[in-house]
């Protein structure tokens, strides 16, 4: 599916199942995440970490429901438990199945974002690696000066932060050595078009959801 119909699906999906309390919808779009999860060859490590991670908001969430409101109920407590998880799981459906690059084309050619907006998107998603591992080589250097930097210290951030200023300016200007000008139209080295095939998909995800709302108790 088109990179930008695919984000838009799992935006409208999050906002209708926001408004809904039924709990079998909830399982259910948990199950089929988990099984495109599955699919495409999720190691079992990253099943871990996206169980793991929600599980103490969630857990806040839930014992707040059933010890701490005025109706003590525990299947509301359910219901918010298992929604946290759905936003979860469709974010990562979305996330694992979705090329960065794809999706800031497809922004900024089916959604005409602005160019400056998608590409910087963009360089930000990939100076990630480089600034771990910058913060790696701070670290380093401060042991080598015997400066214990823990994940806590401001010093090491600030340093990082200070590395960052300097990827920017160099960004900027590889972009605009390579013809990058703000504002004026550009072509396309790949095109993203949405298909019938898209649209199809698209709407008969829609479709199938608001059958299973209905029907599930």
């Amino acid at each position: 599916m088109n990179p930008s119909l695919k984000l838009l699906l799992v935006i409208l999906l999050s906002l209708e199942l926001t408004f809904v309390t039924k709990l079998w919808i909830n399982l259910t779009v948990i199950v089929v995440c988990l099984l495109i999860l599955i699919h495409q060859r999720f190691h079992w490590r990253q099943f871990c970490w996206l169980a793991f991670v929600p599980l103490f908001p969630a857990l806040a969430i839930f014992i707040t429901i059933v010890f701490f409101s005025p109706s003590h109920s525990l299947f509301d407590g359910t219901v918010l438990f298992s929604r946290l998880y759905v936003y979860v799981c469709l974010g990562t459906v979305f996330t694992f199945t979705t090329d960065t690059l794809t999706l800031a084309r497809s922004l900024e050619q089916n959604c005409h974002l602005p160019s400056k907006y998608a590409y910087g998107v963009l360089a930000a998603l990939n100076l990630i690696p480089k600034m771990k591992q910058a913060v790696t080589t701070i670290y380093t250097a401060g042991q080598m000066r015997g400066v214990n930097l823990h994940w806590w210290s401001p010093t090491l951030y600030f340093k990082a932060i200070l590395v960052a200023i300097q990827w920017s300016d160099q960004l900027a200007q590889a972009m605009e050595s390579h013809g990058f000008v703000e504002g004026q139209a550009r072509t396309a080295t790949v095109d993203i078009p949405i298909t019938n095939h898209d649209w199809l998909s698209f709407f008969s995800i829609i479709c199938l959801v608001q059958i299973i709302v209905i029907a599930l108790p």
